[in-house]
């Protein structure tokens, strides 16, 4: 942006930030079309976009009167745009991963309970060859009922360890159950 835009920003921030509200009716009218567009070219998604720079306009007027250099007006407010994006994919992609594992953990309650014996075995002979870290997470978060917090204080590891351990585990008992399932 040229320094003469960069003017522009820096007196309509001042004048804000004295007190005259009409201001920010022209930094919004100067920059929520390009707030907008940067949101959307992050998310891919024009309703989102258009909620993520709501949001951001939001923060923008409550943090305006803390910006030290009006002039950078245009990248501090692109910069909370980008930033609020990232963190709507981050929170989209968490709500996805928690609902593919809801599925998974409802399709492993959808077997039949004439198969359950059967299954029973072959999964205690499938944990019996993971790796003994696996096998001792398996045990402790489905025989003992130790949440993931309690089996990481237990094996002194971390809680991301502990998950990433029952994770793999599992992974690795769907592959071989799947796999024996085609066998059989």
């Amino acid at each position: 942006m040229d320094s003469e835009q960069r003017k522009i920003d820096k007196e309509l921030v001042l004048e804000y930030q004295s007190g005259n509200k009409k201001a920010l009716v022209f930094l919004v009218k100067r920059w929520h079309k390009l707030f907008c567009e940067k949101a959307f070219y992050v998310l891919k998604d024009a309703d989102a976009a258009k909620d993520i720079t709501q949001d951001c306009w939001r923060i923008i007027m409550d943090k305006i009167y803390n910006l030290k250099q009006p002039e950078s007006f245009g990248s501090w407010g692109m910069r909370i745009v980008y930033t609020k994006s990232l963190d709507a994919i981050k929170a989209k992609t968490k709500k996805r991963v928690e609902l593919e594992y809801y599925k998974y953990e409802q399709e492993a309650l959808e077997v039949k309970e004439d198969d359950n014996e059967q299954l029973k075995n072959k999964l205690l002979k499938t944990i019996k060859t993971l790796p003994e870290n696996q096998q001792t997470v398996i045990k402790l978060f489905y025989v003992e009922a130790y949440s993931l917090k309690e089996i990481s204080k237990i094996l002194n590891v971390s809680v991301g360890t502990a998950k990433s351990r029952l994770f793999h585990a599992r992974e690795k008992l769907k592959e071989t159950l799947k796999y024996r399932n085609y066998e059989n």
